[in-house]
């Protein structure tokens, strides 16, 4: 397979990190070059000059796909965890992506079950009024009307997950 964009967009702690991870552990051990772009770690370093205004939200969207594109260039898979919760946001990641194949999967877990996970504690804080802003409580997701793929780590493993990503992209031979 040449350069692609997988793009897994969620609510915060659907799952789109760890799924990341996941897939290109086993992208790479099949020597498909696979590089990881999270949404977290690149606002933690390149990205940190961004907050989380409408304008720098989808500022920070538009950076993470010019960045896949790069990477798809470079003839490897980008694997995007960002939750780029708008989908024009989305839509211009796909633009911005060509002439590579782009894969938009949906981690449709439930609002609930992210909010019963929250390994930050930031719907819990967004709940208590001390995050504004927070998406999926007071700022809004838009879910994916027609994705490539979609997947609810609630009931879906991980393994399980990474096999339909390849089962999707044409790779389930070993």
């Amino acid at each position: 397979m040449s350069g692609a964009v997988i793009w897994l967009t969620g609510l915060p702690a659907a799952g789109k990190t760890t799924l990341a991870a996941a897939l290109a552990n086993v992208l790479n051990q099949r020597g498909q070059p696979a590089v990881i772009l999270d949404g977290d770690t690149l606002r933690a370093g390149p990205h940190r000059d961004l907050g989380f205004s409408a304008e720098d939200r989808a500022e920070h969207v538009r950076r993470v796909a010019v960045q896949a594109a790069q990477a798809a260039d470079a003839g490897q898979i980008a694997i995007v965890a960002v939750i780029a919760p708008l989908r024009d946001m989305r839509a211009t990641a796909r633009h911005l992506a060509a002439p590579h194949s782009f894969h938009e999967i949906h981690i449709a877990t439930s609002l609930e079950e992210c909010e019963r996970r929250d390994p930050k504690g930031l719907y819990r804080k967004s709940r208590a009024g001390l995050l504004k802003g927070f998406t999926g409580i007071d700022a809004p997701y838009e879910e994916p009307e027609h994705p490539d793929l979609r997947i609810d780590t609630a009931v879906t493993s991980v393994g399980d997950a990474v096999t339909a990503i390849l089962r999707r992209l044409n790779l389930t031979s070993p």
